[in-house]
Parts: structure tokens; C-alpha cells; sequence
């Protein structure tokens, strides 16, 4: 296997800093995770693998340059200035359609204008005024 430049792994790292989510594509280990396993990115070695926390318990890496995950994208939601990340559009959407149906007023206003903007695709939600 050849190792991929410094360059390469800088590059990497910035695109998959720890925390981020994804989804396993292809992966051809006889250990690893079905297709469609999402996990979280712990970091990148000096050899661009992503170490890796699978959701189903595996710790196995993906391999740079063999193995395929995609990005999970990820909404976020500042309300009443807290900051949530939200890996499901639909588990948003679900929260704030709840959250403005069971309260009114002011408070209505503030969930309605957050799930207003994920319907319309938004990745950043906030209930603060532009």
C-alpha cells in the first residue's frame, strides 16, 4: 500500500475532523460493517485512514483510497441560544413541528420560523432575527 502525501492527509483531516458523521459505502474487509452503517469520525492518522466509531460497536478504520463513506449532512439549530446538531433533517423537522403545534405566542413564533427553514432546506436554523 502506498502512503498518501502529508498534503493529502492535511486534506483529509480538514474534510473529516473528529466528530463528523457518515455513512459506510463499500468497505471490502471481512469484518466490516454492512453498507449503510453510519459512525463518527475520532480523527486521521499520519496514514489518512479515519479512525473510526461505528454506530453498531465496530471500531474498524476506513481505509484511505480503498474504502467509501459519505458525509452524513448535518443541520443546525440555534434556539433560545442553544446550538444543536441535528443528523436527520426529518428528527428536526419532527422536533420543532411538535415544539410550535404544543406552545404559543412568542414562543410559537420562534419554533415556527426554525422549522419553516428546514422545510425550506436550510442548514443553519436559527429563531433570531436577520
Amino acid at each position: 500500500m502506498k502512503f498518501p502525501s502529508r498534503e493529502i492527509v492535511e486534506s483529509i483531516r480538514r474534510e473529516y475532523p473528529a466528530g463528523t458523521r457518515v455513512e459506510l459505502v463499500q468497505m471490502d474487509d471481512v469484518q466490516a460493517p454492512p453498507a449503510g452503517t453510519k459512525g463518527t469520525v475520532k480523527g486521521v492518522d499520519d496514514t489518512g485512514f479515519l479512525l473510526m466509531r461505528w454506530d453498531n460497536g465496530s471500531g474498524l478504520n476506513v481505509v484511505y483510497g480503498e474504502d467509501i463513506v459519505r458525509k452524513i449532512p448535518v443541520v443546525k439549530t440555534v434556539c433560545y441560544g442553544r446550538t444543536k446538531e441535528w443528523y436527520s433533517r426529518a428528527e428536526a423537522e419532527q422536533f420543532f413541528f411538535h415544539a410550535m403545534m404544543n406552545s404559543e405566542g412568542s414562543e410559537q413564533n420562534r419554533y415556527m420560523k426554525i422549522y419553516t427553514e428546514l422545510k425550506l432546506g436550510k442548514a443553519f436554523c436559527t429563531d433570531e432575527e436577520e
